[in-house]
């Protein structure tokens, strides 16, 4: 049995794949950005002396670690609205995104953090610096550096499960994929070069935060 392969039945639809390219692309660069941050927020909190603070980040990441993405978008679009919090589909989507990287980024971070020599912050104190000042010029740019190829990789990996938001119908790039192959049903020419697609974000996204590194860090360790 031979298939021929057709790709010329998926030009029509080439406005409808970009429009779901452009689309993943916002997604992933919000969620990363608010990612980072939420995981740096989460990681200072989980070295706080505050135990009621350490706790509820600490129940934060194990819920959010251990319970399936698509759990947790279905509970934002389709369970918050029973509270009278009602998102559309693409804030749903972001906000998950949101939420399930920052809670791999805490961890991440705060390994980075407990892995600065404690030598850093009692030279920092030592320049009569405060605790704040120390955290964020010198503990956190050392930490950063440190655990950034982890960082890299666990957002390209959120990019990848941006796939995901299709369920509650963000037009994503995958949603696009499976619009365009039930309307031509060329299913293996469609999915293949959403795959391929998916491969070159990747692959852009990694030497993209490659460049950032080389700006940010002396000896980048990517």
């Amino acid at each position: 049995m031979s298939y021929q392969l057709d790709f010329s039945g998926l030009l029509p639809y080439m406005p409808e794949l970009a429009k779901g390219l452009l689309t993943t692309a916002e997604l992933t660069l919000y969620s990363t950005f608010a990612g980072i941050l939420l995981g740096t927020a989460g990681a200072a909190g989980k070295i706080s002396n505050k135990a009621w603070l350490r706790w509820l980040i600490s129940a934060y990441v194990e819920v959010i670690r251990n319970t399936p993405f698509i759990v947790q978008l279905f509970f934002i679009f389709f369970g918050l609205p029973a509270l009278g919090v009602k998102l559309s589909a693409w804030q749903a989507g972001c906000l998950a995104m949101v939420i399930n990287l920052g809670a791999y980024l805490t961890e991440i971070i705060r390994a980075g953090i407990e892995a600065t020599p404690k030598g850093q912050w009692e030279a920092g104190k030592t320049l009569g610096l405060s605790h704040w000042h120390i955290f964020s010029r010198i503990v956190l740019p050392t930490a950063f550096q440190r655990i950034y190829p982890a960082l890299v990789s666990q957002c390209i990996i959120v990019m990848l499960g941006s796939a995901v938001v299709s369920q509650i119908s963000v037009e994503e790039l995958t949603f696009s994929a499976n619009f365009i192959q039930s309307r031509n049903f060329l299913s293996f020419e469609s999915y293949l070069l959403t795959a391929l697609i998916y491969l070159l974000l990747a692959i852009a996204m990694r030497q993209l935060f490659e460049l950032a590194a080389r700006r940010l860090f002396k000896n980048p360790a990517l």
